[in-house]
């Protein structure tokens, strides 16, 4: 029995010691990533849409059957908040084949600028997924990169640059056209150069396939997520200028030492509804995708309604009931994101009246008027901030004040849009949860 031990606790060290050898030492990165306190939160992001016609990208880049074949694609992208490790998302969740990615680097653009095509090349950095430089994503699918030393300041910008050297073989893309930042394409492969110079090179201010960026923060930090339509998504604003409304909010966060920790990611799309499809699936239906799964949400905020109530039928009846719809819409969305213990906010839906706007109509401002006082009232949400009051001309309250206005009496303008920032009550982010109930 003794030697029967002493073979067992031989046979047991030599088990220890071969599984011992054949452990896969981790990767330095991810180490030197969870060494200290910290955790990834979204420090930039795109609500990801099925890509219009139109909004393809231009010939040759667009080919029956076929985008972005052997392409180039290189975007800049506005941080939220910094830190010295970034991971890309790269999403494929309205294509309808493959997507396969050949190669991704990051680098700074050249003078930090937003929409230009050259990069600074001392900043390069491959991006892998899971140890591979090359991935194919299947469709409805999303990939997230491994850690990148990369720094990033808050308010910066990146580029990222994607080579595809088959193209995805459909015409049914993932794409944010609202991008309001000049994105490049070009034949060829150029990751890695200053500049694209293919045989064909274009540009068109849409993103393509980029859903977010995540940073290695502390784990004091966190996200603030938009659900928005295109007055959130920057209509009226000026390209390659990051004065959309959220953008000018996060200006004013990163002044003050409370509020510095706090990311501003912009999940807004231009036509979007509560209620239905249409450009971009519905806010009901993608609260899951947009704002839960992003990373490390602390604080969400509705601001959408204003085409639910526009593209409706202007008889009574019809709007009674999408006020109805919309309202109910509201709660449902309060009740799932309680769920996971965050504050949400919403906004008042601005004024759409004026010659000439197509959504202007009198039983469509006595709905606009109906929900904002369920929004306003109903102690629904944790925080109001009252958009109709600070855009809506005094003197006529059906439409935005003159000096807000962009031109067509719906989307505000740049000073609109730095009236709303102006106005913006940091301390809501003092805000507590209201205590989840079971009714």
């Amino acid at each position: 029995m003794a030697a029967f031990r002493l073979v067992s606790l031989a046979n047991a060290a030599l088990i220890l010691l071969l599984f011992s050898c054949n452990v896969v030492k981790a990767d330095p990165v991810v180490e030197r990533q969870h060494s200290s306190a910290g955790h990834w939160v979204d420090t930039w992001g795109a609500m990801p849409q099925l890509t219009e016609q139109a909004n393809l990208p231009p010939l040759p880049f667009t080919q029956p059957d076929v985008v972005f074949n052997n392409s180039t694609i290189r975007q800049t992208l506005h941080m939220s908040i910094g830190g010295n490790q970034i991971r890309l998302r790269i999403s494929n969740a309205f294509g309808t084949s493959d997507l396969p990615i050949t190669a991704v680097t990051v680098a700074l653009p050249v003078n930090g600028s937003a929409g230009v095509s050259t990069i600074q090349t001392r900043t390069i950095k491959t991006v892998t997924f899971s140890g591979l430089s090359s991935v194919i994503i299947p469709n409805g699918a999303l990939v997230v990169s491994d850690p990148i030393d990369f720094p990033v300041k808050s308010q910066s910008m990146i580029t990222v640059t994607i080579y595809t050297q088959e193209g995805q073989t459909t015409n049914n893309i993932t794409s944010h056209p609202g991008s309001r930042t000049t994105s490049w394409f070009c034949t060829g492969n150029f990751v890695s150069s200053e500049d694209l110079t293919g045989g064909s090179t274009a540009s068109v201010a849409h993103w393509y396939f980029l859903s977010a960026v995540e940073v290695w923060a502390p784990t004091t930090t966190g996200a603030f997520v938009i659900v928005g339509d295109s007055i959130t998504d920057g209509r009226g604003s000026t390209d390659n200028a990051n004065n959309r409304w959220p953008d000018l909010v996060l200006a004013k966060m990163q002044q003050k030492a409370a509020t510095r920790n706090i990311a501003v990611i912009n999940q807004a799309a231009g036509g979007n509804r509560i209620l239905a499809d249409g450009l971009g699936p519905n806010a009901l239906g993608r609260i899951d995708r947009d704002v839960i799964a992003q990373s490390s949400v602390r604080y969400a905020m509705i601001f959408e309604g204003v085409n639910d109530i526009g593209t409706a039928a202007t008889d009574t009846q019809t709007q009674q009931a999408v006020g109805d719809r919309v309202i109910w819409a509201m709660k449902q969305i309060v009740i799932r994101l309680r769920t996971f213990n965050m504050p949400i906010f919403a906004a008042t839906i601005t004024p759409f009246g004026g010659e000439g706007q197509v959504y202007s109509d009198p039983n469509r401002e006595v709905t606009r008027k109906r929900v904002n006082n369920f929004i306003r009232t109903s102690g629904t949400f944790d925080a109001v901030i009252d958009f109709d009051k600070i855009l809506g001309d005094p003197s006529n309250s059906t439409q935005l004040a003159p000096q807000f206005d962009s031109g067509d009496h719906l989307h505000p303008n740049v000073a609109g849009y730095q009236a709303i920032a102006d106005a913006f009550p940091l301390n809501i982010f003092n805000i507590a949860p209201k205590n989840r109930r079971r009714d």
